[in-house]
Formats: C-alpha cells, sequence, structure tokens
C-alpha cells in the first residue's frame, strides 16, 4: 500500500474546538444559579465533586475501551450522556436533589469524561513529534468554556426571554451535536498516512536509564497495569496534585482574595477571568516547553512555578497588596493550567503512545483531589478569618513537591 502525506493542523483546531463545547460543564459556579432557590450551597457543591469525580472515573472507562472500541463509538456514547443530563437538569425545579446529582454530575460527568480522553488521545496520534503542544492547545480549548460559554449561558439564563430552563435545554442540545460531530471528524491517523516527526528534541542523559525515550521513536510503550508498578507513576501524580491544588484554591476564593487587598467588586469578578486566561496560556505555554526541552529541565519549570505562585499569593496578603495579590492569583491559575498539560506531555514521552489512553486517564484521576485543596482553604479561612495561611500550607506543600519532581524518572525499558 502507497503510503500518503497529509496535513494535521485542522486535526487540532477540530479537537480544541470540541473541547471547548464538552468543558461548558465546568462552569458550575454560573450554571447553578437556578438552583440556588432550592438547595443550599452544601448541596450544590457536593454536586460539584459528583461531576469531577464522574468526569474521571467516565475518562477512565473510555481509556479501557479504547482498543475494544472506535472513537467514534465512544464519542457518540458521549454525546448521548451529555444531551441526557443536561435536558433532565433543565427539567428540575426543587425536591430531592439526588436527581440534580445523577443527571448533571454522574450522566453530564461521565459523558465528558468520554470525549475528554477519547479526543486528546485521538488527537495526539497526529502529533507524536508534538504532543507537549497538542495537548495544550486541546486543553486550552477546554479551559476556555468555562469563561466564555458560562458567560454566553449566564446571559441567557437571565434572560427573560429564554431564561435558565431553555438554556439548559439549548446547551444540552449544542454539546450532544458538537459531539456527535467530532465523532466523525476526530479520527486517528490511517495506516498509510506518514507523520513528519522532527528529529532535534534534546535528550538529557540524566533523565533515566532511557534518556532516548526522549524521541518520539524510542519510547517503549507501556501497558496501564506495567505504569501502575513504576515508582514515577506515582511520584508524578502526587506532585500534579500539589500543582492543581493552589490552582483549585486560587480560582475558588479569587474573588474573595482581591476584595480582601482592597479591589472593587467589578475588578474582583474580572480577577476571576483573568485566571482563567492565564489558565489556558500556562496549558499551551508548558506543551510548547515539554516539546522543546528535555523533560528533566521541562519538569523543574513547573516545580519553580508551583513554588511562587502561592508564595506570592502569601506575601501579597502578609503585605496587603492588591498589584502583587492579583499577578500571585494569576500565576496560580496558570500552574493550575500547567498540571493536566504536563501529566499528558511526560506520559507520552515516559510510557509512549501505544497505550497513551488508558494511562492518561489514571493520571487524570489527579482532579479529584483538586476541589479538597479549595474546601480545605475555605475551612482554614473560616478558622482563622485569614487567608494567608491556606496559601503558606501550600506553599511549604510545593516546597515538598519540588524536591519529589527531582526524583521523578523515566522507567526502565522492561517494568
Amino acid at each position: 500500500m502507497e503510503r500518503v502525506k497529509t496535513a494535521r493542523g485542522h486535526r487540532l483546531v477540530i479537537g480544541a474546538a470540541a473541547l471547548f463545547f464538552a468543558g461548558l460543564i465546568n462552569g458550575w459556579s454560573i450554571l447553578k444559579a437556578p438552583f440556588e432557590a432550592y438547595w443550599d450551597p452544601a448541596q450544590l457543591g457536593i454536586n460539584y465533586t459528583v461531576m469531577i469525580s464522574s468526569f474521571c472515573i467516565g475518562g477512565f472507562i473510555s481509556g479501557l475501551l479504547t482498543r475494544k472500541t472506535s472513537s467514534v463509538f465512544r464519542l457518540i456514547v458521549s454525546a448521548v450522556l451529555q444531551f441526557s443530563g443536561l435536558f433532565i437538569t433543565s427539567r428540575l425545579s426543587g425536591g430531592s436533589v439526588f436527581p440534580l446529582y445523577l443527571s448533571y454530575g454522574v450522566l453530564s460527568g461521565l459523558g465528558i469524561g468520554f470525549a475528554y480522553n477519547t479526543i486528546i488521545s485521538t488527537t495526539n496520534e497526529w502529533f507524536p513529534d508534538k504532543q507537549g503542544l497538542s495537548s495544550g492547545v486541546l486543553l486550552a480549548g477546554f479551559g476556555l468554556s468555562s469563561l466564555i460559554l458560562g458567560r454566553v449561558a449566564d446571559i441567557m439564563g437571565r434572560s427573560e426571554s429564554i431564561g435558565w430552563s431553555n438554556t439548559f435545554v439549548i446547551s444540552a442540545v449544542t454539546t450532544g451535536a458538537v459531539a456527535l460531530i467530532a465523532a466523525l471528524l476526530v479520527k486517528p491517523p490511517r495506516a498509510e498516512i506518514v507523520l513528519a516527526l522532527r528529529n532535534d528534541t534534546p535528550v538529557d542523559e540524566t533523565d533515566g536509564l532511557d534518556a532516548k525515550a526522549n524521541r518520539p521513536d524510542g519510547v517503549t510503550d507501556l501497558t496501564w497495569r506495567q505504569v501502575l508498578k513504576t515508582s514515577s507513576f506515582y511520584l508524578m501524580f502526587f506532585f500534579t496534585a500539589i500543582l492543581a491544588a493552589s490552582g483549585s484554591a486560587a480560582i475558588s476564593f479569587a474573588r474573595d482574595i482581591a476584595e480582601d487587598v482592597g479591589a472593587s467588586t467589578g475588578f474582583a469578578v474580572t480577577t476571576v477571568g483573568l485566571l482563567a486566561v492565564c489558565n489556558s496560556i500556562g496549558r499551551v505555554t508548558t506543551g510548547l516547553i515539554f516539546d522543546r526541552f528535555s523533560i528533566k529541565a521541562s519538569r523543574l519549570y513547573c516545580g519553580i512555578a508551583a513554588i511562587i505562585a502561592p508564595a506570592t499569593v502569601t506575601l501579597a496578603l502578609l503585605i496587603n497588596s492588591f498589584p502583587l495579590a492579583i499577578i500571585g492569583l494569576c500565576m496560580c491559575g496558570y500552574t493550575y493550567g500547567i498540571a493536566p498539560t504536563s501529566l499528558s506531555a511526560t506520559s507520552a514521552k515516559f510510557y509512549g503512545t501505544k497505550h497513551f489512553s488508558e494511562i492518561f486517564s489514571l493520571l487524570s484521576l489527579v482532579l479529584l483531589f483538586a476541589p479538597l485543596a479549595a474546601s480545605l482553604a475555605g475551612i482554614i479561612k473560616d478558622a482563622t478569618g485569614v487567608f494567608y495561611l491556606a496559601f503558606l500550607i501550600l506553599t511549604g506543600c510545593s516546597i515538598v513537591g519540588f524536591f519529589i519532581n527531582l526524583f521523578i524518572k523515566k522507567p526502565l525499558s522492561r517494568v
């Protein structure tokens, strides 16, 4: 069979666009508005936790099904789940909170997990030489959704002519339709397609025994079961949890922190949007760094950023500096963007791309722990009356994480 070359840039655009619409579900802080009349904040907070948990489970199931099903099948399942979850949510008007947990939490969460894992793993197959950039752009699309589509949904929901119920119906139809379109367009490269590979990826011999695995064609492909036997998996998981912790706490309390240091209510709200933008910038720039530099250098950058971000917020709160607080919060948003991209890029370089879908879904379970940081920060604030203690603790955890990061090495060729 004759092998042919093909363009691939549009594949990245399609994948990012599909994830952009799928990411709407993360705008729960906005979408929960109509339900505040029926259930208390604690019950609505549990729904977000249920959604995140279902999202991680959906991604893991999708990863396990990768070798047995096509991307078309998994995205159709995603479409059905997303539509069902949001449509059922549109019909709720009080009573028991459990239908909300089942619809928005479980069904929509599972659907987004299927789409997230399938689109990232399938699109990345087109970019074996630029796994970092590909992951960064895809994840940036996912991250920007809650900022942009969340605002659109808020305007529609508060409109007398549309209202919240119709907003959820429109969201259900839109996200379901986009997932179906993605099922037709997001496909892995055929066997006869030749993908250009770069041969100038830097190799750092101190990265591990299998240092040449930095190159796309030199990675030893490990199964997810083999990966679970490596120390690198658990060290990477713990370090990324620390990266995500600072971002989660900052995003949850950005408005409150900005107001504490003297920002107006209007600018405090704007700060939340700035964090979302910095989050997306962090995803793209991190991808570029992982493609351009060695794994050791790239992860060193992650470790330093993880310390500076919460430390800056801590200092800003201690000296009551408004400009420094905004900088620190934006840096926390940036590090929150670093977390998923570094997982994706490192996974491909450490464990290969053959079983990327399953392994990435396992690593993505780290998202289950991110909301805990925000909850703990809230508890500390309630107990002490100040925010800086929470970020001081996060700074200490990041310092510990920095040294743990130094021990993350490529696994041996055989596990």
